[in-house]
C-alpha cells in the first residue's frame, strides 16, 4: 500500500497485543495485506534483519533510553547517552535508520528551561554517533508530562541549538490537532525536518464542550481510552486531519519516508480482529489521499 499523493509506503507501528508477538507470523500477515513498513520498538538491533529478510522496510525503531537523556543527574545522562549510542551503532547494520523518541524528562516537576538545557546537552553529544551511522532522530510531539519539542516554540529552539540534520521530526498530526496547532502550517515551517510519519488522527467531541469545558476533568464520566472528554485519537479518516494536503506539502518539501499507522483508537482496541481492522482500514484510507 502507498499513498496516492507522494507514493509514500504505508505500514504500522508494532503494538503490544498478543497477536503481534510472533514476528514471523506478523510479517506474513503484513505481506498478505500489502503493508510495506513496520516500526519496531526498543528491539530494532535484534529484529531488524528479520524484517529486511521478509521484504519489509523498517520505518523507525524506538531509541532505548528517553528520560535518562533529560535527567538532572549528570551520571544518568552519561549512561543514557552511552546506551543509546551503542544501540544506534548496532542498528546501523540495517542501513540508515530513524530512531524514534519522545522528549520526556525524568523530572517533569523541574523548570522547563532546566530540562531543555539537559536535553540539548545530551542530544548534542549523540549527534556524532547518529551522523556516523547515517541515522536520524525522529521526535514525536506527544505532550506528555513535562515533554519538550511538542510545539513550534521548543522545536524551533532545539533545531537552532542542535542544528545537525540528523535531528528530525516524527510527524504525528494527532498531537498537533489536540493542542490546537495547525498541522499544515507546521509542515510549511518544519517540513524539511520530517523524516517519518505516524498515521493517526484526532476527532473532536464538540458536543461534550458544554458539559466539561476544556480546563477541568470530568467528575463522574469515565475518560475515553486514547483521549479525554472533548477529543480522542482515531485512525486516519475518522478524524479531522486533511491528509491529502499534508502529503502534497511533504512531497513538495522532498519527503522520502513512509507512513506508519499508530493504532490508538478506542473503536479498534483490545480484540485482535478489531486491531487488525483498524490498521488496515487506516492504511486503505491513506491510499486514497
Amino acid at each position: 500500500m502507498r499513498t496516492r499523493t507522494g507514493n509514500f509506503p504505508i505500514g504500522w507501528r508494532r503494538g503490544g497485543g498478543e497477536w503481534q508477538q510472533d514476528l514471523d507470523r506478523l510479517l506474513e500477515w503484513a505481506k498478505s495485506h500489502e503493508l510495506e513498513v513496520i516500526d519496531l520498538l526498543r528491539d530494532g538491533d535484534q529484529l531488524g534483519q528479520t524484517v529486511l529478510d521478509a521484504g519489509l522496510q523498517i520505518g523507525a525503531v524506538d531509541l532505548p533510553e528517553w528520560q535518562g537523556m533529560i535527567s538532572a543527574d549528570q551520571a544518568k545522562r552519561a549512561d543514557a547517552i552511552a546506551r543509546n549510542a551503542a544501540y544506534i551503532r548496532a542498528c546501523a547494520a540495517f542501513g540508515p535508520i530513524n530512531h524514534f523518541v519522545v522528549m520526556l524528562p525524568e523530572r517533569p516537576d523541574l523548570a522547563r528551561a532546566d530540562n531543555y538545557h539537559f536535553m540539548v546537552e545530551s542530544y548534542s553529544e549523540l549527534v556524532p554517533v547518529l551522523e556516523a551511522a547515517k541515522a536520524r532522530l525522529v521526535i514525536e510531539g506527544y505532550p506528555g508530562p513535562g515533554a519538550l519539542c511538542c510545539t513550534p516554540e521548543t522545536l524551533r529552539a532545539f533545531f537552532k541549538d542542535v542544528p545537525s540534520k540528523a535531528m528530525g521530526i516524527n510527524y504525528d498530526p494527532s498531537h498537533l490537532l489536540r493542542m490546537n496547532i495547525d498541522p499544515l502550517r507546521f509542515l510549511f515551517e518544519f517540513g524539511e525536518r520530517v523524516y517519518h510519519i505516524h498515521g493517526k488522527d484526532t476527532q473532536f467531541l464538540t458536543e461534550n464542550y458544554y458539559d466539561y469545558g476544556t480546563e477541568q476533568s470530568a467528575t463522574f464520566t469515565p475518560r475515553i481510552p486514547f483521549g479525554q472528554y472533548t477529543w480522542r485519537y482515531t485512525i486516519p479518516g475518522h478524524g479531522v486531519m486533511r491528509w491529502g494536503d499534508a502529503f502534497r506539502i511533504l512531497q513538495e518539501t522532498g519527503y522520502q519516508g513512509s507512513v506508519s499507522i499508530e493504532l490508538e483508537d478506542a473503536s479498534f482496541h483490545r480484540v485482535p480482529e478489531a486491531e487488525q481492522m483498524g490498521i488496515l482500514q487506516g492504511a486503505r484510507f491513506l491510499t486514497g489521499c
